[in-house]
């Protein structure tokens, strides 16, 4: 039996009231792009020296994952344009399940390259996923609390990040040893051979779980009735094809410059939480990596709390002005991390994520808006996901900062510099701000059969 969706769209696509549980479904995808994301971080430490990578190479696992985002997110988007956001989701997971099935073989071969595969396959599900439901999020419900909505649903995102970062903790790294030390006392070439192997094959375990509760958040989304979210009347008569999409985004300043701050957002976040166990290790000497994944835990612990704090200034206050002040403290916790006292570093960088939670959903929806004509906004959102490629860009550039300089600690500054690109785009939207960008009240939801009235705004 199908489970049904209680309330009304609108004309322009947008709905009349909430329906709670197609909302908490859907958000309920985000924390499986936020796990694959927390066991990145993971598997840099360990390929570090496993495979004897150079800082700069390790960052080529965020290469692949954001990569697979990048060349993906305009073909989901004209998918999703011709069919719909629930298509969407079900490629995306469908692809997400594939991805996570090569580990299997991956984890055998102990390749690179074949792990990297791996991780670029697992991304193109992403890409479909995050295409899809970051904006089919803001639009299940009134257009008023759209940005509100999306900053809702990615709260989840961190407990993804929580979670694959445990998985990884307990099924990946082993106590004892670090795996540097591990190797180094292997007593023959063969034996830390096998020792790597062994290392390796600990890999596929985290995606076990994960691929358990892909296919039943499948099965549920094959049940369940969503709305179109589509335009109807006047807005749908004419499809934009991709070149007219992109003449008409490229004219729109406020989109260009979102464009940017997304891609300086995501590699900022993935910068610091690909170094952050690795700092841990190179500022504690003797402590395992198992012992140095509870940064990252607290990491992002600290990312989850600073979400629920923003989304209450955010319902207060306007968003571009909390992000402004985010970002301004954010820059300065990193400065002080690349150049004060090692002993302290680590917490500064721990620190941070507090301040980077609210950046990508508010940059999404706030640059999503700036798209009136709704028939662009499939292409419009695939090209903010895209930007996710500074997931693959900046990570790079941070470690090759920490192997000319010799300190991974002092490459941090790259990190800080994304924080003020992003503060700058913010402080840009105080001036384009509309009366409607004032604080809003909060959502109006209905359950099944709700009779909630809203007043059309549109």
């Amino acid at each position: 039996m199908l489970i049904k969706n209680p309330a009304r769209q609108l004309d322009s696509g947008y709905l009349d009231r909430v329906p709670i549980f197609q909302f908490i479904l859907l958000s309920l995808l985000f924390p499986m792009w936020g796990a694959a994301a927390g066991l990145n971080d993971i598997l840099i430490t360990q390929f570090k020296h496993v495979f004897e990578l150079s800082d700069a190479a390790t960052a080529f696992v965020q290469s692949a994952f954001y990569g697979g985002y990048f060349l993906i997110a305009i073909p989901a988007s004209r998918i999703v344009r011709r069919t719909s956001y629930k298509v969407g989701v079900l490629i995306g997971l469908s692809v997400y399940i594939v991805g996570c099935g090569l580990f299997f073989p991956a984890s055998t071969l102990a390749t690179y390259g074949m792990f990297l595969f791996c991780i670029f396959a697992v991304a193109i599900g992403l890409s479909f996923l995050e295409t899809s439901a970051n904006t089919y999020s803001s639009m299940l419900g009134p257009r008023r609390t759209s940005t509100l909505r999306l900053n809702i649903s990615q709260t989840f995102t961190p407990i993804g990040n929580l979670l694959g970062v445990i998985l990884g903790k307990y099924l990946i790294f082993n106590t004892g040893d670090s795996i540097e030390a591990q190797l180094d006392a292997a007593p023959t070439p063969e034996a830390k051979l096998a020792l790597g192997h062994d290392l390796l094959l600990n890999t596929l375990l985290p995606y076990k779980y994960i691929l358990i509760v892909l296919v039943c958040l499948l099965v549920l989304f094959l049940i369940t009735e969503y709305p179109r979210s589509k335009p109807v009347g006047e807005a749908a008569e004419k499809h934009a094809g991709l070149s007219e999409t992109l003449r008409v985004l490229v004219r729109i300043p406020q989109y260009r410059k979102g464009i940017v701050a997304q891609f300086l957002y995501v590699g900022l976040q993935t910068a610091v939480w690909s170094f952050t166990i690795r700092l841990a290790l190179d500022l504690y000497p003797g402590m395992n990596e198992r012992q140095a994944t509870n940064f990252m835990i607290v990491g992002f612990t600290c990312f989850l709390g600073g979400k629920f704090v923003a989304n209450a200034l955010i319902a207060r206050y306007s968003a571009a002005r909390v992000l402004v002040v985010y970002c301004g403290i954010g820059a300065a916790l990193l400065l002080v991390a690349a150049f004060g006292p090692a002993g302290s570093a680590i917490w500064f960088v721990i620190a941070s994520n507090l301040l980077m939670g609210p950046c990508w959903p508010t940059i999404f929806g706030q640059t999503l808006d700036t798209i009136e004509d709704k028939r662009y906004q499939e292409t419009g959102g695939a090209i903010l996901v895209m930007a996710i490629v500074g997931g693959a860009v900046v990570p790079v550039v941070q470690g090759a900062v920490s192997d000319v300089l010799g300190s991974l600690q002092m490459s941090y500054v790259v990190s800080a510099a994304c924080f003020v690109g992003i503060l700058l785009y913010f402080r840009s939207n105080l001036h384009h701000l509309a009366p409607d960008d004032a604080p809003e009240p909060a959502m109006q939801t209905s359950g099944q059969g709700g009779t909630v009235r809203e007043e059309n705004r549109e």
